[in-house]
């Protein structure tokens, strides 16, 4: 550190001696601070809920007060707060309180479960799942129809209950009998733009609907949820948040009701983690609502900012929905689908640059990817001066033709990634897209940041877990949670361990426009950190997962600490 950094350290720290006394100071452990500069420092000391110093324990005694807060970290690691970089906040919550089909093996298992829940409900209640995923079955799939599951033994063990169950990646569900004949689904029903429902050779609807589709049954659900499932599921979101280390949530596609409970969370004093949202770009009447009074940034001491549109451009891999370049490996002919026009994302774009909205496109295919990117492009050169720091980003990036790869750099488009997802799909995405493009254009992490671009983390919680160190696992090694294989799917797309780190933490910050309040350890930001029980950056990889969350800390409060 040069002479001018020291004295610029040494006078925020005596600033802040004489006009502020600690509530907390943090002390005894390894703790990373994200900022290049100053990368660990030995103790923080927090007043009103921001870092007020930072520096040797000793030194900040003059901080201390009879009231202070020590906390002997006893050698475990402290980090900026864990920054979930894409997820789904209230849908998190809601999945706590349905049935978990993500340990599924089998359709029969699966079956079982309804058929336990049917058992303890009333007739005509419905019975909610997700999370079952017809590629990890070991079933024969000599009897599936286009790659999925037909409904008659779910229906057939569930005859007076509708059923609803959402894939594990939520772009797509499945439906029983009962559930089909509420929405009024029936073989002469179809569906167009965006959407499929997945039909037997003789026309009948399988149960199974694909993307769009899904909302001929989903909107039959939410008429039939109870008042109290709302804030019960953020109640929920919230607690799992924190108990994952969670301090900040990106939270990807909300509506008008999602907003009001999340409002009525903050009213209530619920909502203990900070929420970055997203809004979904499928409601048009609410997004004109938005360009006319513009972004919403900092609601309850920032724990509320609206400032991002959501696009959906396509589908996802495991579906069958992800729009692709060249067909389908193992579905010969299918390309999956585009679930928004380009017409239309250009003029959610342009609005949204000129409202001063940043926009963030969930893509996953490689077409899906080429076609927003050129959606961008065209859009940040018809308003360059709108255009300087846009931080726009592609939401899950995860297969892209190698030719664009290079544009998220040179673009300044940010890739949201999710690590969990290589470690969950790549077994079987292979099958989807073959060895080639698996190699090249999958996954490849290491390649956009090769080529400038600032990746953010996160697991797209609640398709899958939102546990960030089974992510960071996923992100360094390349691996299954099982630890396969040996040497990583790919190696040469890993990220280094402090890449993994600040993908969660400062770049996710940077991605929502708050890296000047929080994603780091320095003066004046908020007091978030995440306190783990072995340092991920130096333990040996086979242990990472061992990997424990001892404290959450929120705004200088432990809003949780393990047992």
């Amino acid at each position: 550190m040069n002479n001018r950094l020291v004295i610029s350290f040494l006078f925020l720290f005596f600033v802040s001696c004489e006009s502020q006394k600690a509530d907390m100071i943090i002390h005894n452990g390894m703790i990373y601070t994200m900022n290049d500069l100053n990368p660990t420092t030995e103790a923080v000391a927090i007043s009103s809920g921001k870092i007020i110093a930072l520096g040797k324990y000793t030194d900040l005694d003059p901080l201390i007060t009879p009231r202070t807060k020590i906390i002997n970290l006893r050698g475990a690691t402290m980090t900026p707060g864990i920054i979930e970089g894409h997820g789904h906040f209230y849908g998190l919550g809601l999945a706590k309180m349905q049935l978990d089909l993500s340990k599924t093996e089998s359709y029969q298992d699966l079956v079982d479960m309804v058929s336990d829940a049917v058992e303890n409900s009333k007739p005509g209640e419905w019975i909610l799942g997700r999370g079952w995923h017809q590629s990890k079955w070991n079933d024969d799939k000599n009897d599936f129809v286009k790659g999925f599951q037909t409904h008659e033994q779910l229906s057939e063990i569930s005859p007076n209950n509708p059923v609803w169950l959402k894939h594990a990646s939520g772009h797509a569900g499945f439906a029983n009998q009962k559930a089909m004949d509420i929405a009024g689904v029936n073989k002469e029903t179809e569906f167009g733009f965006g959407g499929e429902i997945i039909k037997d050779l003789s026309g009948k609807p399988t149960g199974v609907f694909n993307e769009r589709a899904q909302g001929l049954i989903s909107e039959k659900v939410e008429n039939n949820l109870s008042e109290d499932s709302d804030l019960r599921a953020i109640e929920l979101a919230v607690k799992a948040s924190l108990e994952n280390g969670v301090t900040s949530f990106h939270d990807a596609g909300i509506g008008r009701r999602t907003i009001e409970v999340l409002r009525e969370a903050i009213n209530k004093d619920i909502l203990k983690v900070r929420i970055y949202a997203m809004l979904t770009s499928r409601d048009t009447t609410l997004l004109n609502e938005w360009y006319k009074k513009g972004p919403e940034i900092g609601t309850g001491g920032d724990l509320l900012t609206i400032r991002s549109i959501k696009i959906n451009a396509d589908g996802a891999l495991g579906s069958r929905g992800a729009w692709l370049i060249d067909e389908y490996s193992d579905r010969p002919g299918h390309y999956g689908m585009p679930t928004q026009s380009m017409d239309y994302v250009y003029s959610v774009a342009k609005q949204g640059i000129k409202s001063g909205f940043q926009v963030n496109s969930h893509a996953i295919g490689d077409k899906a990817n080429r076609e927003i990117l050129n959606e961008y492009e065209k859009v940040f050169n018809e308003h360059p001066e709108l255009a300087i720091d846009h931080r726009w980003r592609i939401e899950h990036a995860q297969h892209v033709a190698p030719d664009d790869i290079p544009r998220f750099g040179r673009l300044k488009v940010i890739p949201s990634i999710q690590g969990i997802h290589m470690s969950s799909d790549r077994p079987w995405a292979i099958n989807r897209l073959g060895q080639k493009r698996i190699e090249e254009s999958a996954y490849v992490w290491r390649d956009l940041i090769n080529y400038g671009a600032v990746l953010i983390n996160g697991s797209d919680v609640p398709v899958e877990p939102i546990d960030p160190i089974a992510s960071f696992y996923a992100s360094t090694t390349r691996k299954t949670l099982k630890g396969l294989p040996d040497i990583g799917y790919e190696p040469k797309q890993k990220m280094t361990r402090i890449e993994a780190l600040k993908s969660y933490t400062i770049n996710a910050a940077y991605g929502a426009f708050e890296d000047q309040i929080k994603g780091s350890i320095e003066i004046g930001k908020y007091a978030d950190f995440t306190v783990f029980s072995q340092n991920l950056i130096t333990i040996p990889e086979e242990k990472i997962l061992d990997t424990k969350v001892l404290y959450t800390i929120v705004n200088g409060v432990v809003e949780y600490q393990a047992n």
